[in-house]
């Protein structure tokens, strides 16, 4: 088999990996059961009770992984980025696994960063991006880079994933799946420090300063407010082209779909989808919810609509659990996203 993702949760293939207090986990999560025979419950003298496997083939049993991926143990802490993952492997309708495919997918646990200083997790994320994208792929006839899928809180986490990125790919066009730009210059808020400037409305300018990014960058999804004119110039500067959430209603889905294809073109593409794109009526677990945003259901036929374009890496983020519903609405919409986002790299081998 040939390596695909590193769940940072990375992709070596495919790697995936998870900022800690960002996705939450519940008492309902559970592993995709092993059995051979799930339909019928065995009785108290059934002879073949011996041959059930309660300890590994369990699924209130260990670490909770992403879709129960294998797990990699670089990493010390597996904790809240597990959250619903673990139901999103098995076949979907399209009749196909991407997770049990020719990639070979891990779950690399979570990035162990400190809570008191952002200077400082700031500098564990990157190193933590250094060593799971510096891991050796499962077959490096296809490629010796791991893509790495991270799941992530804040937003600004994705400027760590970014540089990692480039170090790793050279400059990617960024699809941007958000209600809010995040190229806000430090400049227009107000004479704040260097350590408050890196945030989740700046990392992209951020991004577009250190080189990462190429002009070929597109948001979508977009509707959050403006705050000054000189935002809309500066975002231009930094290489974006925006598709708001109410071009779904005067163009479509299709439209959508080739608007983002033809803006990246054949370059190699990150995606970020911060959690906001989808209208709090299907995720309201969220720091900076805006209304009439997109439903889940149009938000994963977008994704799925970008088969064909060379994904390095992807991420979800701005989850946060405090806010979601009993339902929990917003952590099964991004469990899903995530899978639909390891898909896309699956269908699409990259090469280095």
């Amino acid at each position: 088999m040939t390596s695909f993702v590193f769940f940072y949760l990375g992709i070596g293939g495919v790697v995936a990996h998870g900022i800690p207090h960002s996705f939450s986990s519940s008492s309902s999560s559970s592993f995709w059961v092993s059995s051979n025979n799930r339909g019928h419950p065995a009785s108290l003298d059934d002879p073949t009770e011996d041959d059930i496997d309660v300890v590994t083939g369990s699924q209130f049993h260990g670490l909770k992984t992403f879709a129960s991926l294998p797990y990699d143990s670089i990493t010390t802490r597996v904790t809240a980025p597990r959250f619903q993952l673990t139901r999103c492997n098995g076949w979907l309708l399209a009749d196909e696994d991407a997770l049990h495919e020719w990639a070979t997918i891990v779950d690399c646990g979570d990035a162990t960063l400190t809570w008191l200083d952002n200077t400082v997790a700031f500098k564990h994320l990157d190193k933590a991006h250094r060593v799971i994208s510096g891991r050796p792929t499962a077959n490096d006839t296809v490629a010796t880079v791991p893509r790495i899928l991270t799941l992530g809180g804040d937003h600004s986490t994705t400027l760590s994933a970014l540089r990692s990125t480039f170090r790793r790919w050279g400059q990617v066009s960024v699809i941007h799946l958000d209600s809010h730009i995040d190229t806000w210059s430090p400049d227009v808020l107000g004479g704040i420090s260097d350590y408050a400037g890196l945030n989740h409305g700046t990392f992209l300018h951020i991004a577009h300063e250190e080189g990462l990014i190429r002009n070929t960058s597109i948001h979508a999804g977009t509707r959050g407010p403006i705050i000054m004119h000189s935002d809309r110039d500066n975002d231009k500067r930094c290489g974006f082209a925006v598709i708001t959430a109410r071009d779904i209603d005067k163009h479509g889905i299709d439209w959508i779909i080739s608007a983002i294809k033809a803006r990246v073109g054949n370059s190699r593409v990150y995606i970020s989808v911060d959690i906001d794109v989808l209208d709090p009526a299907f995720a309201p677990g969220t720091g900076t919810a805006e209304p009439g945003g997109w439903s889940t259901r149009e938000l994963l036929t977008i994704i799925d609509g970008l088969r064909g374009l060379s994904v390095v890496g992807a991420d979800v983020v701005e989850v946060s659990p405090v806010y979601d519903n009993t339902g929990e609405t917003t952590v099964l919409a991004a469990a899903q996203v995530g899978l639909s986002l390891i898909s896309l790299m699956v269908a699409k081998p990259v090469s280095d």
